[in-house]
């Protein structure tokens, strides 16, 4: 087709084949053995060297108000345990998961559960196992994803009070091993409290999974959202210290009425926005494994070499404890030291601060691993050929299991998640955008364009058509009168030049006509020309190669 404007025109890793799996349970079991050759445990980034537990999950934290209503918005329907009401209704982490009975599962017998990936949270205790169940229940947006429902954070005098578990670390070991994390702020309540900062500051390093929701934001005028808008993003470039702006959610994400209609566009685009969002989630998650792994494998080279550094550097009899005192403090030497000797970014190795604390003194999140009373001169020595199997494995074997995961999905229908909140409006008139820009006229049996055409004809005849049509030169002149980019008018022509002749009729024009009203309105342009906006004339045309 030519044109005018012709130079200026733009699953889950569970579900893959057996080879796969098989790759992968090895890379993970390599990893396990080396971490226990090592004597690695969790110095930096408190991660496991063990499968990765859980699966397509969404973390939602909420502030500062305790109120259930997100999780419930999105399944659309009530999980057993829910509570809403103003803090502190409850204090319970709640893992909301699909089940055939409805049901609840208490912490303590979940933690015990082989089939159930929350094994490693006994660890926290019985104060925190008697605040946290698992819900199940028959809900289809469960079959693609999880949800771990959070206590309400505290605010005021009420943080004083102490929760008897480490409340953080608690949040750290979710924020590791889930896909999304979800902050909700209510846009009338907005405050960003003392534990809400170190709660956020717990999911340090997994910025890219954060997402900020502003709930509620239909309870104040659009002056006022506005101004609550700018107050989050100050605070929470406060926190979250990051160079890249956290994407924030508007909207009123509960079933109840709105109050303020005058940002109904808004609030239902951005919540378009947020679904798209979740529902990629279990596409992406052989992905995600596959790069948490890679990630792992990296981790467990750098501390092989600190470790083995350490070690070298131990005195053979004497003064031992001294040496051991010196080499915590200089640390960031060492790193500096390891880094140019076997060329290793610096973005690979572990935080140093919290390397020198947990190496310094026994840390109460984990009980048994009493750090301090390591000997450094018994680590074990660097084996360069359990180096050599890492950078094996992330050569070939993940080269490989990268490739396999490509092919796999391309063959594979696409994965999403169903039902729920995201299943409510698709296929009805309420569906977002429907009857508007180029959906426009959808349900109408008299073509859209036509209640304008009288006027783009007057515009058409002006233009000195030849045998009822037009030339590109005379329709590129009067098409740039909008003053939209070349490239959008050439996407334009061609959805409007039915025929592909390089002339426009006059039915044509006016179809033109008509998609640049809906450019210059701020609606986006159809990729295809919707059957209901063809030109009656071009209507048999278009349906005959598909009938022969």
């Amino acid at each position: 087709m030519t044109t005018p404007f012709a130079g200026s025109s733009p699953y889950a890793l569970d579900d893959v084949t057996n080879n796969q799996q098989t790759c992968a349970d090895a890379s993970r079991r390599f990893l396990l053995s080396l971490s226990k050759r090592l004597k690695l445990i969790e110095l930096s980034h408190a991660s496991h060297f063990g499968r990765v537990e859980t699966d397509r999950s969404v973390l939602d934290l909420q502030n500062p108000t305790k109120t259930s209503c997100s999780a419930g918005y999105l399944l659309e329907q009530d999980f057993p345990g829910m509570r809403i009401g103003p803090e502190p209704t409850t204090d319970s982490f709640i893992a909301v998961m699909y089940g055939e009975k409805e049901g609840v599962i208490p912490g303590n017998a979940l933690v015990v559960d082989p089939k159930k990936p929350f094994r490693k949270l006994n660890s926290f205790g019985n104060a925190f196992l008697n605040r946290f169940m698992c819900a199940q229940m028959p809900n289809q947006v469960l079959q693609s994803i999880s949800v771990i429902d959070t206590p309400g954070i505290l605010s005021g005098e009420k943080q004083r009070i102490s929760r008897g578990y480490d409340f953080t670390q608690v949040l750290q070991w979710f924020g590791e091993r889930v896909d999304r994390i979800i902050l909700l702020f209510d846009a009338h309540k907005l405050d960003i409290s003392d534990e809400f900062s170190e709660a956020i500051r717990a999911f340090r390093g997994q910025d890219d999974k954060i997402r900020v929701v502003l709930n509620k934001a239909d309870q104040v005028d659009t002056q006022q959202l506005m101004r609550v808008y700018g107050a989050l993003m100050w605070s929470l470039g406060k926190v979250i210290n990051t160079p890249e702006v956290v994407r924030v959610y508007l909207g009123s994400f509960w079933s109840k009425p709105l109050q303020n209609t005058e940002n109904r566009k808004l609030f239902e685009a951005e919540a378009q926005d947020l679904f798209r969002d979740i529902q990629s989630l279990p596409r992406n998650a052989a992905l995600r494994k596959l790069n948490d792994l890679i990630k792992r494998a990296r981790l467990a080279k750098v501390h092989a070499y600190i470790i083995s550094y350490l070690k070298k550097e131990m005195p053979a009899m004497f003064g031992k404890e001294n040496k051991k005192k010196e080499l915590i403090t200089k640390l960031p030497e060492i790193y500096i030291a390891l880094q140019k000797e076997h060329h290793i970014s610096p973005g690979d190795f572990p935080n140093v601060t919290r390397m020198q604390v947990l190496y310094s003194i026994f840390p109460n999140s984990y009980p048994a691993e009493q750090l301090q009373h390591y000997d450094f001169s018994k680590f074990p020595s660097m084996k360069s050929k359990l180096i050599d199997s890492v950078d094996k494995m992330l050569a070939e074997n993940i080269a490989g299991l990268m490739m396999q995961i490509r092919k796999e999905e391309s063959n594979m229908p696409s994965q999403s998640v169903q039902g729920g909140a995201f299943d409510g409006v698709n296929d009805s008139p309420f569906g977002h955008g429907y009857g508007e820009g180029a959906g426009e006229g959808v349900d109408n049996e008299e073509w859209i364009v036509a209640r304008d055409k009288p006027k783009y004809d007057e515009v058409f005849y002006s233009l000195s058509p030849m045998n009822g049509r037009i030339t590109g030169a005379n329709a590129k002149k009067e098409m740039l009168n909008s003053k939209l980019p070349n490239t959008v008018l050439g996407k334009i022509w061609k959805l409007a030049d039915c025929d592909c002749d390089g002339m426009l009729d006059d039915e044509e024009f006016a179809l033109a006509q008509h998609l640049i009203r809906i450019k210059l309105e701020g609606y986006e342009l159809p990729s295809e020309l919707p059957p209901h906006l063809v030109p009656p004339s071009h209507r048999h045309n278009r349906a005959s190669p598909l009938q022969g």
